[in-house]
């Protein structure tokens, strides 16, 4: 099959490599022209997937009508803030029959709309799937194990990307509950930047455990506000995704908590990135979205204070232990 990545950062990268090997002929679209020149040239994404040996078969343009002419499959891997400016440039050039695959995590600032209803509303009249779980892009990229899920209202959309995705070392899992997946694949960076914060701090294992414990519990809460179903937060795309970004060394969530916990800040941690943390955008999403739907979320609340309100970090953290007392399903 003939597909189209959008989106050349590591994840996007990944993705791209994976469908290669699998043996579809595949493009990816880069912004940056050094980008694109090193897929090509060299084979290896060094500004975003370094050391990392990439198949001969991928290419890659800076040209979105060049990646996508023919394209059956359409994968999204921008970044959420401007995933929607991207597709706008891309509806016009995008087969009308093409499948569409979300691999970008978060929740539009603004619309507070998800990642798929994006991808609706710019590409209309195409089966739209949701790629989420945890899945960091060097192990991807590095055929490690991996199990991730795909999610969509349309099922033989989903079964389709279970097909195309599906390698000895990347296990694709099919799901109809699309709003759960999502929202838990969006939401996990919020709690991971939670987790980092507390990491700087030095406050231990018992306190990560407890962020990532009522995180879940706050991600279900607003998901299921929402129409989701509890036990997709149980799932790879929930507490499988959560756990991997609150404790694994390669998360970026994590790591531009763990610098503001050390006392940077949220300009000089971003300042010093060529990558996006989806959490930094996603925690004002998610704060907007909680404040909304009238949903409790205090660890969300605490991350917004730190990253946007200038609260101290261990301030933060002293509110979150010092709330009024209740049952925990509460």
């Amino acid at each position: 099959m003939k597909c189209a990545v959008i989106g050349a950062g590591a994840w996007g990268t990944a993705l791209a490599n994976v469908l290669t090997e699998n043996g579809h002929d595949t493009a990816i679209w880069a912004l940056e022209l050094d980008v694109a020149e090193s897929i090509s040239a060299t084979h290896e994404n060094r500004r975003f997937l370094p050391g990392v040996a990439l198949l001969p078969g991928l290419r890659a343009a800076t040209d979105k009508a060049e990646v996508l002419d023919g394209a059956e499959l359409v994968v999204l891997a921008s970044p959420s803030h401007v995933l929607r400016e991207v597709l706008k440039d891309c509806a016009g050039v995008t087969r009308a029959d093409a499948a569409v695959v979300v691999a970008t995590k978060g929740i539009e600032r603004g619309t507070l709309a998800l990642m798929t209803e994006v991808a609706e509303q710019e590409l209309p009249g195409r089966p739209v799937v949701a790629l989420s779980g945890p899945s960091f892009a060097a192990e991807v990229a590095a055929r490690q194990p991996t199990a991730i899920v795909v999610a969509s209202t349309d099922a033989r959309a989903a079964s389709h990307a279970q097909e195309l995705f599906s390698s000895q070392s990347f296990r694709v899992y099919t799901h109809d509950d699309v709003i759960g997946v999502e929202l838990g694949g969006a939401l996990k960076n919020v709690i991971a930047v939670a987790t980092g914060i507390s990491d700087g701090l030095e406050l231990g294992f018992n306190a990560r455990a407890a962020l990532i414990t009522r995180g879940l519990a706050e991600m279900t809460r607003l998901g299921t506000r929402l129409g989701a179903r509890a036990v997709t937060f149980a799932g790879l795309a929930g507490v499988g995704d959560l756990v991997l970004t609150c404790t694994g060394a390669l998360s970026r969530n994590r790591a531009v908590g763990l610098e503001i916990g050390r006392g940077q800040t949220l300009a000089d941690v971003l300042a010093g990135r060529q990558t996006v943390a989806e959490g930094v955008t996603t925690t004002e999403s998610a704060f907007a979205l909680a404040a909304r739907e009238s949903v409790e979320m205090p660890i969300v609340a605490a991350v917004h204070r730190v990253l946007f309100e200038r609260q101290p970090a261990r301030w933060a953290l002293v509110e979150l232990m010092t709330r009024d007392l209740r049952g925990e399903e509460d």
